[in-house]
């Protein structure tokens, strides 16, 4: 017991280097993760006093945990034995395919990454690209909706800005969780999506254990009370009109917060639509090939990309750099799921069906999202900014060049006609937005000015309709009343500045 022994020093080294790993994961790690652990629920208790909706511990919840409790839920647990059944595979396969899907969705939330980097970036980025407007939004519906509701903000999609925007918007009511598509799985960006709560969806998927595991998860979230924002319309606009909706993450929560729902004491869902609008939409090149194309493919080369964003950095260093105009949002009535579906049911005098009809309780789920998403995309258009750009295309493209003055009347007059909420212009501002969009038209190449008269480029009256299609659903229809002398006026100076 007493006698020396000899070892090599790599040896000694290793042995103590596995003595103090052994003793600190006993010991010291514990401690320093209780530690640590107690600092970050301190921060998220002042973090939650300051916010409109706290931080529900469903977005707290370690990854590991939501992944664990997501691939053992009973849904998933069925979904795993037919698949194993149709495929023809042992079910501990399925298993772990199913375990790869939930690592795929589950999002690891980070309060620091969203609250002290995200939103921070999203400020200074909106900013720097816009000048940002929060319009409209009933302030006493949103401070009296139940405050135990899931909140579920349903978006129009105009371009990947209306992420940073809203972000930016809503950063003083609580932390959002988006949905988000296959272009952002790439690596370090991914992580930094998750560690501000986003999932990830596979839009085309038709897989149904893939399509149960994220159910699931949307369930889990919806009763879990997370705050969410969705796009209905499942993608980019790419004719600046509203799309048809998409059903598949509606109908998820739908099912989730109907069944729920039923009962007064669980948490009803309320869905707070937004619109927006830009004057110049980053991405509208692109979006308005796709559309001619007729194909949902964008052409994006990082080439591009790079050399656009390098020359608006030159621009910013020798002082000739011009914000891209306005990006206006708006917030609309909110819409409980509760009421809703008693509305409808009462509406339409049908008796609930029992429980056991499992066809016909899931065919008045998917007649109850369709009813709903209609209802959503209609409040979303309603509240649609009116901004210099899309009003300035409407006019030209339907009553043909004009000079700026003529374009500033029409304006202001149009204007006036529409619906208070949607107007962003006060009255001193009035006078400036045909200037603004002017200057925006011209850079853009999509107007001319011909003897003072704005005259529409032919070429991109594609562009132009693209701007004009977001708000067209909100003129009044009807002649603007152009009187005859100035129709006639427009008209000859016009002739004669395409014969010279």
């Amino acid at each position: 017991m007493t006698r020396s022994v000899e070892l090599p020093l790599w040896l000694l080294v290793l042995i103590l280097l596995f003595a103090a790993v052994t003793f600190a994961s006993h010991f010291l790690f514990p401690s320093v993760r209780w530690f640590f652990r107690r600092r970050f629920e301190r921060a998220v208790a002042r973090l939650n006093k300051r916010l409109e909706r706290p931080i529900e511990p469903f977005k707290l919840t370690r990854r590991y945990d939501m992944i664990q409790r997501l691939i053992y839920d009973p849904e998933v647990a069925r979904a795993i034995a037919r698949y194993a059944a149709a495929e023809g595979i042992p079910e501990n396969v399925a298993f772990e395919q199913a375990r790869r899907y939930a690592r795929e969705i589950v999002p690891a939330f980070s309060a620091f990454a969203y609250f002290g980097f995200a939103i921070r970036a999203a400020r200074w980025l909106s900013n720097a690209i816009y000048r940002v407007r929060l319009g409209y939004q009933d302030q006493a519906a949103l401070r009296q909706l139940d405050p135990n509701a899931t909140l579920v903000f349903v978006m129009n999609h105009r371009s990947n800005m209306d992420y940073v925007l809203v972000t930016y918007l809503a950063a003083r009511r609580s932390a959002l969780s988006y949905a988000v598509g296959e272009w952002a799985r790439v690596w370090p960006l991914s992580r930094l999506i998750r560690a501000m709560g986003a999932y990830f969806i596979r839009r085309k998927s038709r897989n149904d254990l893939y399509r149960r595991v994220l159910s699931a998860y949307m369930r889990l979230a919806t009763q879990g009370g997370a705050v969410q924002a969705m796009f209905p319309e499942g993608g980019l606009s790419l004719d600046g009109a509203l799309a048809e909706p998409k059903l598949g993450l509606l109908k998820y929560i739908v099912e989730a917060g109907h069944t729920s729902g039923a009962d007064p004491q669980e948490r009803d869902v309320v869905f707070v639509p937004v619109a927006l609008n830009y004057d110049w939409v980053l991405e509208d090149r692109i979006l308005t090939s796709a559309a001619r194309a007729g194909e949902r493919r964008f052409k994006a080369r990082i080439g591009v990309i790079m050399a656009r964003i390098l020359r608006q950095f030159w621009l910013w260093l020798t002082r000739r750099y011009h914000r891209f105009g306005y990006a206006a949002v708006n917030f609309g009535r909110p819409l409980s799921l509760r009421d809703f579906a008693a509305m409808r049911l009462k509406k339409s005098d049908r008796e609930p069906r029992p429980e056991g009809e499992g066809g016909a309780a899931q065919e008045i789920s998917v007649d109850l999202t369709a009813d709903l998403a209609a209802e959503l995309l209609a409040r979303i258009g309603s509240a649609v900014p009116v901004l210099p750009v899309p009003l300035a295309a409407w006019l030209l493209l339907r009553h043909g060049g004009m000079r700026t003055e003529a374009l500033q009347h029409h304006m202001e007059a149009l204007q006036k006609r529409m619906a208070p909420i949607v107007v962003h212009h006060h009255s001193a501002s009035l006078r400036t937005s045909a200037e603004e969009a002017k200057r925006i038209l011209l850079m853009r190449g999509m107007v001319v000015e011909q003897n003072g008269i704005l005259v529409p480029v032919r070429a991109k009256q594609d562009l132009l309709r693209y701007y004009a299609n977001s708000i067209a659903h909100l003129v009044p229809e009807g002649p603007l009343g152009l009187g005859l002398a100035e129709n006639a006026a427009l008209a000859s100076d016009l002739s004669a500045s395409a014969r010279s």
